[in-house]
């Protein structure tokens, strides 16, 4: 008892001083806003340096022999790590299998193909597109499956052989990939649980950052009582790395080993995160003694620290659960407030409930078709692949009208820029561009001053295990090391005058291409900022009936999370740079709109706690 005192006390005293989130992770919400992805969870430097010897023994045997075609095996290794999507180890096989033999024909009917003329390039360059978007939409889980498939395809056109030579062109890939595969499958495997431990750490790490924000708040106002641009920026993050985690559960769906801790997981960070919302509102509002409110902003994070450190600690994890439950309920019995003691009794309830079985506890995230995979539609495929087609082929006229020296890396920014409506390909354009002209630039000062073929290497060696370390980390800044990848290794395999700039300007003429694909083919500007408000705020109206209705503690939080899913969706409508000019021009009305549906939940919330409140309390355990 005195230790576990003293514990107590070390952490409160800790908390108090308030520890101020991460750089990277205030940045996130702010760019989370904007419909920018930063991530800083998706960073595995393990992958990083598997990629980097993925990369690294194909380069020192092209280097050596002085053969550009064996370029292919480097690109081709590198291409295999990045298909490497997070899943479970069959998934992944079956899928890294696929890309190699598909990688392999594709290589051969683009260089072959191209190889009768300008115009055969223009026809098979777009139609290996759509064969490549449209057949990865039909594999489960395909995550960049077709994307790379359509990448290869393109590369490969823009390297036109006879028969023999595109054949030799194929077998290097094919060697490249081959040894990838048996890299990442054999030699050198890593834990493919592990992306989900790092999301479901992000889960825990921004929740804290909610606890510390309002455990420092004091009596002061809080900076939501009146809109402005970050306007429940705690809100949006919890709810948008619940909703990353939630999604990535689905493929490990037949792996109950691993999905069953992580589903109690996410029931448990809703549960913090309802009461968590409803402190929030009244911090906002001042309901209540504001003593009490930091007291229990404290207690929470101290609970939430113990918990964090419990998941890492096995079977001794529960014992500290255990003790975060007592000291919890001893918080519970120091409060008058209803609404605090309904927050400390929802979060102790639910640690307490940390370790039961999944099925005996109201888990909203257990869907009855987990296991099944995203399907997307034939029509929505095809258009997709048109629009890839229509860009591609804008792309190759370009090339040929300007007389452009690397068009394959225009019309693969075709295809990786247009990965969805509008709003996406705009962001991935303006995306693209900053990458590859920050990228371009730092490689032309590296070519400045290192020109030895051992020194460009090892480079390149050192930006593709960075490239792949943080491709989900933010897409501006893994372009950035991907240009500056391509540049080097072109350099070493294919020297000439004017690469950097070269591909930086490709990547312009691509991202461009793609923007007006998008926008003149099935243009897809997605629900309006005051439709998705309004839409927004019948999802409040709907948690709000929920709690007043008393429904099932499961229909309540399945609200919530709709209600905090319309929200943010609403918010982001108004931040996005798809909406650049309206974002500087937000009318009072929606300012109004998009506080009442923050408020909404709050309200709704708070009102659920005080009834918990209101219930008999469970007895104190003895200490």
């Amino acid at each position: 008892m005195t230790m576990d005192r003293t514990m107590a006390s070390w952490a409160m005293g800790w908390v108090s001083r308030r520890t101020a989130p991460t750089t990277v992770r205030l940045a996130a919400r702010w760019l989370e806003l904007r419909s920018i992805g930063l991530a800083p969870e998706h960073f595995s430097l393990a992958e990083g340096f598997r990629a980097a010897l993925a990369v690294g023994v194909p380069l020192a045997i092209a280097v050596s022999f002085g053969r550009a075609a064996l370029g292919w095996a480097v690109f081709a290794a590198f291409w295999t790590c990045l298909c490497d999507a997070p899943g479970p180890d069959r998934l992944r096989r079956r899928l890294l299998l696929l890309f190699v033999v598909c990688g392999t024909l594709v290589t051969l009917a683009g260089a072959w193909g191209a190889s009768a003329g300008a115009m055969a390039g223009m026809i098979i360059g777009p139609a290996l597109v759509f064969l490549s978007i449209v057949g990865g939409s039909r594999v489960a889980w395909s995550g960049p499956l077709g994307t790379l498939l359509a990448v290869v395809g393109v590369v490969a056109v823009g390297f036109p052989r006879p028969l023999d030579n595109a054949l030799f062109q194929a077998g290097a890939f094919s060697a490249g990939s081959a040894w990838a595969y048996l890299l990442i499958n054999a030699l050198w495997r890593l834990d493919p649980a592990a992306p989900l431990r790092q999301l479901a750490d992000a889960v825990t790490a921004r929740l804290l950052d909610m606890s510390g924000d309002l455990a420092t708040i004091g009596d002061s106002r809080h900076r939501d009582e009146q809109w402005h641009s970050e306007h429940a920026a705690h809100r949006r993050a919890v709810r948008l790395s619940i909703e990353r985690l939630r999604g990535l559960i689905a493929p490990y769906a037949r792996d109950p080993g691993v999905t069953a801790p992580l589903l109690r997981l996410l029931d448990t960070a809703e549960t913090i995160f309802g009461a968590l919302i409803a402190l929030d509102q009244a911090f906002i509002d001042h309901i209540g003694p504001a003593p009490q409110r930091v007291a229990t902003a404290r207690a929470v994070r101290v609970a939430l620290l113990a918990w964090r450190s419990s998941m890492r600690a096995g079977e001794a994890g529960r014992k500290t659960r255990h003790r975060a439950v007592k000291r919890l309920r001893r918080t519970e019995g120091r409060l008058s407030d209803n609404l605090c003691i309904g927050c400390v009794r929802a979060i102790a309830q639910a640690l307490d409930a940390f370790d039961a079985h999944p099925t005996d506890l109201p888990i909203i995230t257990r869907t009855a078709d987990l296991a099944t995979a995203p399907a997307t539609g034939w029509r929505q495929a095809c258009r997709q692949a048109l629009r890839q087609s229509a860009g591609l082929m804008a792309v190759y006229y370009t090339a040929i009208v300007f007389r452009l020296g690397y068009p394959y890396w225009a019309a693969m920014a075709v295809v990786v820029v247009l990965q969805g409506g509008a709003r996406v390909t705009w962001t991935r354009c303006l995306e693209r561009i900053l990458g590859s002209l920050l990228g371009g630039c730092i490689a032309l000062l590296v070519l400045h001053v290192a020109t030895a073929p051992a020194v460009l290497a090892g480079l390149a060696i050192g930006l593709a295990g960075t490239a792949v370390s943080l491709r989900s980390v933010n897409y501006t800044v893994f372009v950035a090391f991907l240009t500056m990848l391509f540049i080097l290794v072109t350099e070493l395999l294919q020297p000439g005058a004017g690469i950097a700039s070269a591909r930086m300007l490709d990547n312009v003429i691509g991202s461009i291409a793609a923007l007006l694909a998008v926008l003149l083919l099935w243009p897809d500007f997605g629900a309006s900022p005051t439709e998705r408000i309004r839409s927004g705020i019948a999802a409040n109206h709907a948690y709000v009936a929920a709690v007043e209705a008393a429904r099932p503690i499961g229909e309540i939080e399945a609200a919530r999370r709709a209600a905090g899913l319309a929200s943010t969706e609403a918010e982001v409508a108004l931040h996005d740079l798809g909406t650049t000019v309206r974002r500087f021009h937000v009318s009072s009305e929606d300012r109004a709109s998009i506080a009442a549906l923050r408020r909404l939940a709050g309200d709704a919330a708070i009102a659920w706690h005080r009834r918990l409140a209101a219930a008999k309390a469970p007895p104190e355990e003895s200490c």
